[in-house]
């Protein structure tokens, strides 16, 4: 019999508004790879314009800059995270691997029955944890 297998994404939502998800995540990892704010939106295949507006709805829901851009010119222009943004991108992935864990710990299952045993262990093991 097949194994049954969980999949799921992480969106994190900050006074209700959508904050941080895998598309920004990526685009502050190729802000990051790239140094350039134009360079990653063209490998997300996004337009600079919606690119920049990302970053925007990011830097107004938390009130914090996540990158910071030079104007182009002689030296040309580039972008860089800020600690600030470096940390969101640690924070994301780390969620991200605890949730891949998670799940695999269903991994085992063939059936809805097992499946359901494992969610009542993990119940649980949560309650004597106090979650």
């Amino acid at each position: 019999m097949a194994r049954l297998k969980i999949h799921s994404r992480i969106w994190i939502k900050k006074e209700g508004k959508n904050y941080l998800g895998n598309g920004r995540i990526q685009l502050l990892k190729h802000i990051k790879e790239e140094g350039s704010l134009l360079k990653a939106s063209k490998k997300m295949y996004m337009s600079y314009k919606a690119a920049w507006d990302s970053l925007h709805q990011i830097k107004e829901i938390n009130g914090e800059e996540l990158v910071i851009s030079n104007n182009g010119g002689r030296g040309g222009g580039g972008s860089k995270l800020t600690p600030h943004g470096e940390q969101v991108i640690e924070v994301f992935e780390a969620l991200e691997n605890l949730k891949t864990r998670f799940w695999s710990s269903f991994d085992e299952c063939e059936t809805l029955d097992e499946m359901m045993e494992k969610i009542q262990m993990w119940e649980e093991q949560l309650k004597q944890m106090g979650v």
